[in-house]
């Protein structure tokens, strides 16, 4: 009995110690530049609000750290460029991490995982990737984005269609501009469920491994707090809850 109780005060005070080395912001007012055409990840529902699977994020980590997220609507194309000039405090728009970015911006650890997969025209939902790779069909996908590079590595140059936004790519699509578009696994059924029975994504698992995380000035110290948040959420399961809630197909 004296070991478990001793166990036990050890994890007790353990958990004590990781709460009162938590960073304090004071209350700090971060602006967050986020392309919110973007579900589930970002996204103005109906009332005019900034929602989504990052915002809910972000919100709960400011929690944990004692800040305060005013999220700012930043077009995707010069978001990156908007931060260096500080236009706002982070990124938070389900960036993908890549070496190339890193040169300009500094990322958190990574707090989500996605794979790809192509959305397209419900009446075409036997397409398969061969289809594409090996034939004559269109890809869109939205400027700057790992979804664009990977349409452009399978199809070329000639057979892709880039777009300001996602939006405007799927209803390229609906249109009969592309055949099909390339995106996010998540955010393809996002735009499944808004577009229902006029698209569909059945080609999944294009490619697997892009982890996302949340963007900073170079040297920005916000890193270190935004890290332990990430941390903490993780630890303490709200993570989990958030993308159960944005990624269920309930919300979004």
């Amino acid at each position: 009995m004296l070991r478990i109780f001793s166990t036990l005060l050890a994890l007790v005070v353990a958990g004590s110690l990781a709460f009162a080395q938590a960073p304090d912001l004071g209350g700090r007012t971060i602006v967050v530049g986020s392309d919110t055409t973007y579900p589930p990840f970002e996204t103005v529902d109906q009332s005019g609000n900034i929602v989504g699977f990052d915002i809910d994020v972000v919100n709960a980590i400011c929690e944990r750290i004692n800040c305060v997220a005013q999220f700012q609507t930043t077009a995707w194309d010069g978001i990156f460029a908007a931060l260096a000039n500080g236009e706002f405090d982070m990124i938070a728009s389900g960036i993908s991490i890549t070496a190339e970015r890193a040169k300009v911006v500094e990322f958190t650890e990574p707090y989500h995982e996605v794979n790809q997969a192509v959305a397209v025209r419900t009446a075409d939902s036997d397409l398969t990737l061969a289809d594409f790779t090996g034939g004559s069909l269109i890809l869109g996908a939205q400027n700057g984005t790992t979804n664009a590079d990977l349409a452009l590595e399978l199809v070329g140059r000639d057979r892709t269609r880039i777009y300001d936004d996602f939006n405007a790519a799927i209803l390229a699509l609906i249109n009969g501009d592309v055949d099909g578009v390339m995106i996010d696994d998540t955010s393809a059924d996002a735009f499944v469920q808004q577009y229902a029975g006029q698209i569909a994504a059945p080609i999944r698992n294009v490619e697997s491994g892009d982890k996302l995380g949340f963007a900073v000035q170079q040297g920005n110290e916000l890193v270190d707090a935004l890290n332990a948040g990430i941390e903490m959420i993780k630890a303490d399961g709200t993570l989990a809850e958030l993308g159960a809630k944005w990624f269920s197909g309930e919300e979004q």
